[in-house]
């Protein structure tokens, strides 16, 4: 399922398996399809991460989306809020 705020291009997915449950082959493709809700997000100059974050889950895929500046910037206000590193560490911003 596919939502998020129409107004600023903003989708986020919500992958739920259908029945009956497969879970190996699901988890399998959940990343395609994540894909291509970031892809369309992307493609309307929408943001994949929002006001919600990423978390570890899909943390690697934002270097997809974001530039260099972007990710740098990013990092500088971890770095600032969180000098000692121990608010979710790892978790956030891909290495």
């Amino acid at each position: 399922m596919a939502y998020g705020h129409v107004g600023d291009g903003n989708l986020h997915d919500n992958l739920s398996e259908p029945e009956p449950r497969d879970d190996g082959a699901f988890r399998a493709r959940a990343a395609a399809l994540s894909r291509v809700v970031h892809d369309s997000a992307a493609a309307f100059d929408g943001s994949i991460s929002a006001e919600h974050g990423r978390g570890r889950s899909q943390r690697d895929v934002i270097a997809d989306y974001k530039s260099p500046l972007e990710l740098e910037l990013m990092r500088g206000v971890k770095q600032l809020l969180d000098p000692a590193g121990l608010m979710n560490p790892g978790k956030v911003l891909p290495g």
